[in-house]
């Protein structure tokens, strides 16, 4: 499932192409992404025709789309969904810095991701799994087509609904896009996530240690902080030296202000190519993939050498999930002793 920075390189896309941009109309090419929309298809459509879009909000993976009627168009990527914009005539971001984010003496990292995307907007004008198509009313500069919002989704595990907003608890910014302390009901139990400028560390460093499960699975819960995934919480763990085993409780705060900083840090560095693409599922608004994965330390190489020690990467299951560590820079908490 795409992570933060993921969602945040779609998010990112869906701004710059749609804010200000007005639905023409809605095509619904297949009903079950909108299982949980509240009076079918038929209102979905509806409840879009003829709205603009006001810009692109995310918190968390939580990503959602402000109306200028007040509501907003929720959209949930699911495991394999994809919100591809095709025809638009809005600028390109610029090119990130590029620095050497991989190891010392490895080769930097690919940056076509932070490029402008030439080589992947010949998007396909009818993209296999295509659900629901969103036209966009003409603009100059529009593509002979026309202009479109495509959800493609292969597994079906997405979504779209549109949906009120409600305050937020903190009278804060509802999340990263929006200025207003506004976020869809479907959002609100979800916590601010690593990257909100928002984010109250006292508390969620608090929160974190009040839990006596795992470590990873605390990273995982997206009630103490959001956006955190797999990837990116073996990811913080390797980077902080703490094994995802280790009780949440049993570290200090200084260690878990040091797992969730380092997990904000490599979040951060992935976010600035486009995030962690293993296939072609994973790809921002503008169908180009993300080039982190040769960045990463331990997350999907158990059994290769450690970055920073050599020794042999190993792989165990923790609270269902895969976890991926380094036998010396993250030591294995001793399992307890039954007594006979």
């Amino acid at each position: 499932m795409p992570e933060l920075p993921e969602v945040e390189a779609v998010r990112a896309g869906l701004a710059r192409h749609l804010t200000g941009r007005r639905i023409a109309d809605v095509e619904v090419l297949d009903p079950r992404p909108l299982r949980r929309q509240d009076g079918g298809p038929e209102a979905f459509a509806r409840a879009l025709r003829g709205r603009a879009i006001t810009g692109a909000a995310r918190r968390g993976k939580f990503l959602w789309l402000p109306l200028d009627d007040g509501r907003a168009l929720v959209a949930h990527l699911g495991m394999s969904g994809q919100l591809l914009v095709r025809g638009t005539a809005a600028p390109v971001a610029a090119a990130a810095p590029g620095a050497h984010l991989g190891p010392p003496g490895e080769s930097p990292p690919d940056l076509t991701a932070t490029r402008a995307p030439s080589l992947v907007r010949d998007l396909s004008v009818h993209p296999r799994h295509l659900r629901v198509r969103l036209l966009l009313a003409p603009e100059p500069g529009d593509a002979p087509g026309g202009a479109a919002l495509d959800l493609v989704d292969q597994r079906m595990l997405g979504g779209m609904r549109v949906t009120g907003l409600v305050p937020t608890t903190d009278g804060a910014p509802g999340g990263k896009g929006s200025p207003e302390p506004l976020l869809p009901a479907d959002a609100a139990h979800i916590a601010r996530d690593l990257l909100d400028p928002a984010l109250d560390w006292t508390t969620a460093i608090a929160r974190a240690r009040s839990s006596r499960r795992a470590i990873k699975a605390v990273l995982l819960d997206q009630g103490i902080v959001s956006g955190i995934g797999n990837i990116y919480a073996d990811e913080g763990l390797w980077h902080g030296g703490v094994h995802g085993l280790r009780p949440a409780a049993s570290l200090s705060r200084r260690a878990v202000e040091r797992v969730l900083r380092a997990t904000a840090d490599v979040m951060d560095r992935a976010l600035a190519v486009g995030g962690t693409s293993f296939d072609a599922l994973y790809v921002d608004a503008e169908g180009a993939p993300g080039y982190f994965a040769r960045s990463l330390a331990v997350y999907g190489r158990a059994g290769r050498e450690c970055r920073r020690c050599g020794a042999a990467l190993r792989s165990e299951v923790i609270s269902g999930r895969s976890h991926t560590s380094c036998p010396r820079c993250q030591t294995r908490p001793r399992a307890r002793r039954t007594r006979g």
